[in-house]
């Protein structure tokens, strides 16, 4: 019998998103060992994405968030998540993700929603400025293209949506693309981010 109690379930939900039985599930797998159990979840949303990937999405809904208060700037963030069927789309649950990763935006400020949308000139010029920086800390040529895969990464989770850590940790915890997986494995859908628009005014 595995080491956990309905907390315990409850807590994995609350962190990934997860139905009931499929925390239960990932706990009894891992015998209750909830870091493994995380793990154990994200490996099946992966496995079950990839065979919806190439599903038709046809239908979907825009998340907005408007940030307005005295002496800030005034944002505004539209998200297009779409999915495969109206129901899912006019469901509260995909709405409410929808405008959660339209707050997300507003605070966070990403400049892409995916890794392929980062210009190749750009990420070529990172990765020109981290080896160079990397070089001027004595760092051997050796190791620097490592160095350079590295800070890379931290580029990526600096600035594209599907890859920064979800603002609100009380809501979910992980990156926003884990929360969107996490939404289709519960839809049973193809469901993805497929554009983004944010438009700051003022300086407060």
């Amino acid at each position: 019998m595995a080491d956990f109690t309905a907390k315990d379930v409850q807590a994995l939900r609350r962190s990934t998103g997860a139905g009931m039985m499929d925390a239960k599930k990932a706990l009894e797998a891992t015998a209750g060992d909830m870091d493994k159990a995380k793990d154990y979840l994200r490996e099946k949303g992966l496995a079950a994405a990839a065979k919806r990937a190439d599903r038709a999405q046809g239908e979907g809904a825009v998340g907005v968030y408007l940030h307005h208060q005295a002496g800030r700037p005034v944002i505004g963030v539209l998200i297009g998540l779409a999915s495969e069927t109206d129901f899912v789309a006019k469901g509260e649950e995909f709405l409410t993700t929808a405008n959660d990763i339209a707050m997300h935006a507003a605070a966070a400020r990403p400049l892409w929603v995916t890794r392929d949308d980062v210009p190749q000139d750009v990420l070529e010029k990172e990765r020109e400025l981290i080896a160079a920086q990397a070089r001027n800390e004595g760092k051997p040529d050796a190791i620097i293209e490592k160095i350079v895969e590295g800070r890379i990464n931290y580029f990526y989770k600096d600035n594209v949506l599907l890859d920064q850590v979800f603002v609100r940790t009380e809501r979910f915890e992980g990156t926003v693309g884990e929360m969107v997986q996490a939404l289709a494995v519960r839809m049973g859908e193809n469901i993805s981010i497929v554009s983004m628009a944010r438009v700051e005014v003022g300086e407060g």
